[in-house]
C-alpha cells in the first residue's frame, strides 16, 4: 500500500472509532492533534508516546466498558493510563483511556479498608487515609497512580513490615477485552484474582480496588546525602546496616554524580553523592539512634531525617516528578557482593555525557513471606531491587552507551540475579524480560490466565504475559 493510501486508511479508521466512542462514553473524546489527546497520552515517561486513534477521558466506569466495547467491535488494542510513570511500548492506533477522573478514594476506618478509583494516585489514597490515622502501603513517589503500581506488586514504604501492596488486595472492580465488567474477589475467580494482584495490567482494565489500610500515623523518616566521592565502601556500609535494620524500617538509596553547574548546590557539584532514604514506623524516638550509624559512612552534605506525619512521606526519597525521557533496568538480586558494590561506585564515577542514576532498595522481612491468600508476586527470597535509569538528551534518544551502561550495572550482580523487577523497570520490555520477572511455574499459570481472558490480545499492557509453550 502506498503512502498515501495509508493515511487514508488511518484516517477513515480514526473517523470511525471516533463517532463509535462519541455514541456511547459521557465523557470527553479527544481526536489526534487535539489538547486532550496530548494530555492523554502523554505521562511522565516521555520516550515512546501511545498514538491512539481517540482518548477516552472516562468520567465513570460504564465510559470505561464503553471505551473496550468499541475497541473489541473494531478489533483495535485498548489501554488504560493514569500517570505513564512504567510507560513501555507505545501503542499504535487503538483506544487509549485516560483515567484521571476516576480518582475517587473512600475510607472505611472501622474495616481499615479503602476503595480507590483507576485514576487515584497514593496521593490521594494518603491523604483520605490520613484523618483517621491510616496509611496504605503507598511507594517512595506519592505521584505514582496507585492501581497499576499494585498491579506490578509494590515496593511500599511499609513493605518490610507489611509486605506488597498485592498483598493486601480484598477486590477488584475489572472491565475484560469485550467491555464486560467483574467484581473479582477471591471467591468469584481465584485463578484471575491471583493473576491481577501481582502479574499486572494484561488480564482487563481495572476500575477499582479495595485494598487494607494500616495503623500508621507518622513516621520517622527523610534522607542523610553523603559525599562518597573518596568513600569507596559507602554502598557496602549502606548494606550491612540494612541487613541488621529491623522489619519496621525500610531503606534504600540512590547514587549519582552531580554535575559541576551553578544549579547545584555548591556542596554537590562534581561529586558522587549517596542519598540514603529510610522509614521508621516503630517508635519515633528510637529513629536517630538508628541511623547514627550512617553519618560515620562519608560526610553528610544535607540531612533531611526528622518525625513527620505519613500524609508527607512522599519526602522520604523526595524523587522528582518532572516529566522525562527514560530507561531502566531493573533487577532482583538474593546478595549484594561488596566487590560487586566496590565496581559499582567506580563505574558511576566514570564521565559520560548523559545523566544516570542507581536505585537500591532493601527487601525482605515481610515481602520475603507468602501473603494469606497467594499472589502472583515474583521472586519473594529476593533481598535487594536493584535499577539503573539512565536519561536522555534533548533529542530524546536512548543511545547505545545509555544500555551499555544499565547493561554492565546489572552484569555486576548477575551470579546473584532471580529476575526482573517489574516495579523498577522502566521502558519497553521483551517477553524474556517479563518472563524473568517470575518463577516459571507462576509465568505458565499467568500466560494460561491471560488467554481465558484476552485471547485475541487486545489489551495494551507495560509488561504483556507472553504465551508459554
Amino acid at each position: 500500500m502506498s503512502e498515501t493510501g495509508r493515511e487514508t486508511t488511518e484516517t477513515t479508521r480514526t473517523t470511525e472509532v471516533l463517532n463509535a466512542l462519541r455514541a456511547g462514553v459521557s465523557g470527553p473524546v479527544h481526536a489526534p492533534g487535539s489538547g486532550g489527546h496530548e494530555r492523554g497520552r502523554s505521562g511522565m515517561q516521555q520516550l515512546e508516546r501511545h498514538e491512539p486513534d481517540a482518548v477516552v477521558e472516562a468520567a465513570t466506569a460504564g465510559d470505561v466498558r464503553a471505551a473496550a466495547a468499541v475497541a473489541a467491535d473494531l478489533g483495535l488494542p485498548v489501554a488504560a493510563q493514569r500517570t505513564g510513570h512504567g510507560h513501555g511500548t507505545g501503542m499504535r492506533g487503538g483506544v487509549l483511556v485516560d483515567t484521571r477522573r476516576l480518582s475517587g478514594v473512600r475510607v472505611d476506618p472501622e474495616r481499615r479498608t479503602a476503595r480507590i478509583g483507576a485514576g487515584a494516585t497514593w496521593q490521594d489514597v494518603v491523604d483520605a487515609a490520613a484523618p483517621h490515622g491510616l496509611a496504605p502501603l503507598s511507594g517512595s513517589a506519592p505521584g505514582v497512580g496507585a492501581v497499576s503500581y499494585t498491579l506490578g506488586g509494590g515496593l511500599s514504604l511499609l513493605g518490610r513490615r507489611y509486605g506488597y501492596a498485592a498483598d493486601h488486595v480484598r477486590n477488584l472492580d475489572l472491565v475484560t477485552a469485550g467491555g464486560e465488567p467483574l467484581r473479582v474477589d477471591e471467591g468469584t475467580d481465584p485463578d484471575l484474582f491471583w493473576a491481577l494482584r501481582g502479574g499486572g495490567g494484561s488480564f482487563g482494565l481495572v476500575t477499582g480496588v479495595e485494598l487494607d489500610l494500616f495503623p500508621v500515623a507518622r513516621l520517622y523518616g527523610g534522607s542523610l546525602y553523603l559525599d562518597a566521592t573518596h568513600a569507596p565502601r559507602a554502598l557496602d556500609s549502606w548494606r550491612r546496616w540494612a541487613q541488621e535494620s529491623p522489619e519496621e524500617l525500610t531503606s534504600g538509596l540512590s547514587a549519582l554524580v552531580y554535575p559541576d553547574m551553578e544549579e547545584v548546590p555548591e556542596p554537590m557539584r562534581g561529586r558522587l553523592v549517596v542519598q540514603v532514604s529510610l522509614a521508621w514506623s516503630g517508635p519515633a524516638e528510637r529513629g536517630p539512634d538508628l541511623v547514627e550509624p550512617l553519618r560515620s559512612v562519608a560526610p553528610v552534605l544535607l540531612d533531611t531525617l526528622r518525625e513527620l506525619p505519613y500524609a508527607e512521606s512522599g519526602s522520604v526519597f523526595d524523587e522528582h516528578d518532572d516529566r522525562a525521557g527514560f530507561r531502566g533496568e531493573g533487577i532482583l538480586v538474593d546478595s549484594l557482593e561488596p566487590g560487586a558494590l566496590t565496581e559499582l561506585q567506580g563505574l558511576l564515577c566514570a564521565e559520560r555525557p548523559f545523566m544516570s542514576v542507581v536505585w537500591l532498595r532493601h527487601l525482605g522481612g515481610a515481602m520475603a513471606r507468602p501473603p494469606r491468600v497467594p499472589d502472583a508476586v515474583g521472586h519473594r527470597g529476593a533481598a535487594h531491587a536493584l535499577s539503573t535509569l539512565t536519561f536522555a538528551g534533548a533529542d530524546g534518544v536512548d543511545t547505545a552507551a545509555m544500555a551499555e551502561l544499565r547493561a554492565g550495572v546489572a552484569g555486576l550482580f548477575s551470579e546473584h540475579t532471580l529476575g526482573c523487577s517489574a516495579n523498577l523497570s522502566f521502558g519497553p520490555v521483551g517477553a524474556d524480560e517479563v518472563g524473568a520477572m517470575y518463577e516459571p511455574a507462576t509465568l505458565r499459570r499467568l500466560s494460561r490466565v491471560r488467554d481465558r481472558m484476552d485471547p485475541h490480545r487486545r489489551i495494551h499492557s507495560n509488561r504483556p504475559i507472553p504465551p508459554v509453550g
